[in-house]
């Protein structure tokens, strides 16, 4: 089964398809019910279907654990809700929320306006970056996407639609971005842009030996987009590439979306993506790298997308597919970033994907994940010997520094992390409780931890 995958209808009616479906990283499945509206009135009558049923929204299903499913309950996938409603003067765009982040950038780089946040995928509808408060390269400049909504349209378990405003006395804005979808169904959110002429970058890279240097170059002055990539499978791990990336002032459109280039197939063997594989394409993706170029053009979408030119991606690792494990520390505890390097490199677990980016404060979400410090995030196969005990381990390192780990992303955390690395939880149960107090909304990930 691919990532996100809906299996073939066993039953259907206006009740809904059954399925089963699994998260980006092809962990545990979850048999639901799938609806899927067209338009608000279908949004509206779904919900008024769920009976005593628990239910959840879903976008494009990219969560990489179980954030995007409901065992047993109804799913509402969002994917059929593409109204945009653009503000040409003003940069402000009014989008429904199965609206992809790649549809919006289509929509608005050529009126000159960006969205000001994009996570490492296109692939995310409009309600899941705010369910998820999605992040960028440029947190330290921008914050996060929830900074820049202006106010959301909320369906409530109740079939009605409340508008969201920051800063309510409620609290209902904060509980829903970042909430995990826990509030209701977002129809449409109100989002403020960026002005650009042109979407393309000007990328500055450096070459480097250690995640010292690593730390160095993304707190150097350099463009609002940085980001490092870390090699953690060759002998000296840390080493790797950083780029520094902002916007061209100059006129032309560029490419803001990435097409798809390949796809890789259902039979990819299991044993395919293996350590030395990695490690040989890891040292020729470093010396491909240059020690030290300014100013390279770049278009948006190649620089900021890299992964969406190869479809289902996660097939990659095999059946067992893989877990992300991103984690955010304070700054002042980078000893702790060194420590989860040196403990994968010892337990001999490899880690085929390593991302390291700065963060600039936190915002008002109380499940909102960024904080000021580093975040670290890693691709480790889930099938790695040893994997829970080690990621335990880190865990509790985490939340002793005063970090956390992105629950969004997050495949296995224990609900006694969660309350430790989330210390405004109960704040943010409260408010939540106002907007649905018969606790319809729910998911696998909010059963595991204890979110609600």
């Amino acid at each position: 089964m691919q990532p996100a995958e809906v299996a073939p209808a066993r039953t259907g009616g206006n009740a809904g398809t059954h399925s089963v479906v699994t998260g980006w990283g092809m962990g545990q499945e979850a048999d639901v019910t799938i609806v899927r509206p067209t338009d608000v009135e279908e949004l509206r009558a779904s919900v008024q279907s769920i009976g005593h049923r628990r239910a959840l929204p879903r976008g494009m299903g990219r969560s990489y654990g179980d954030a995007a499913q409901i065992s047993g309950g109804l799913m509402i996938e969002t994917t059929n809700l593409k109204r945009i409603e653009l503000d040409r003067e003003r940069g402000i765009v009014t989008a429904q929320s199965g609206v992809s982040i790649g549809e919006l950038l289509h929509q608005v780089v050529s009126a000159g306006w960006i969205v000001p946040v994009v996570p490492g995928t296109q692939n995310v509808t409009v309600g899941g970056a705010i369910a998820s408060d999605i992040h960028g390269k440029n947190h330290g400049s921008v914050g996060t996407f929830g900074a820049h909504v202006q106010a959301i349209s909320l369906l409530r378990a109740d079939g009605e639609v409340v508008e969201l405003l920051p800063g309510a006395t409620d609290g209902g804005f904060d509980a829903t971005v970042g909430g995990m979808g826990l509030t209701g169904v977002v129809v449409d959110a109100r989002i403020k842009l960026s002005p650009i002429r042109g979407a393309m970058l000007a990328v500055d890279t450096d070459r480097v030996r250690s995640l010292d240097g690593a730390l160095a170059a993304l707190a150097a002055h350099g463009g609002p987009h940085r980001v490092a990539w870390l090699d953690l499978l060759c002998a000296e791990p840390g080493r790797g590439v950083v780029t520094r990336a902002e916007h061209v002032d100059a006129p032309g459109e560029g490419a803001s979306v990435v097409r798809s280039r390949a796809t890789v197939p259902r039979a990819w063997p299991a044993g395919a993506l293996r350590p030395e594989v990695v490690r040989a394409f890891n040292a020729f993706k470093y010396a491909s790298a240059r020690r030290a170029e300014r100013g390279h053009p770049v278009p948006f979408g190649g620089h900021m997308f890299p992964l969406d030119s190869l479809d289902v991606w996660p097939r990659l690792y095999g059946p067992s597919g893989f877990l992300q494990y991103q984690l955010v520390v304070p700054t002042g505890s980078e000893h702790v970033l060194e420590t989860v390097i040196e403990c994968l490199r010892r337990a001999r677990v490899p880690c085929y994907l390593a991302v390291l980016k700065d963060f600039g404060p936190a915002n008002g979400a109380p499940l909102s994940f960024p904080l000021a410090g580093w975040t670290l995030a890693l691709d480790i196969p889930r099938a790695a010997p040893g994997l829970e005990p080690l990621l335990r381990g880190f865990d509790r390192a985490v939340a002793e520094a005063g970090g956390r780990v992105y629950l969004t992303k997050d495949a296995r955390l224990r609900p006694e992390m969660v309350r430790a690395m989330y210390p405004r939880l109960g704040e943010w149960r409260a408010a939540r409780e106002r907007v649905d107090p018969e606790r319809v909304w729910c998911s696998d990930l909010a059963r595991r931890v204890g979110l609600l």
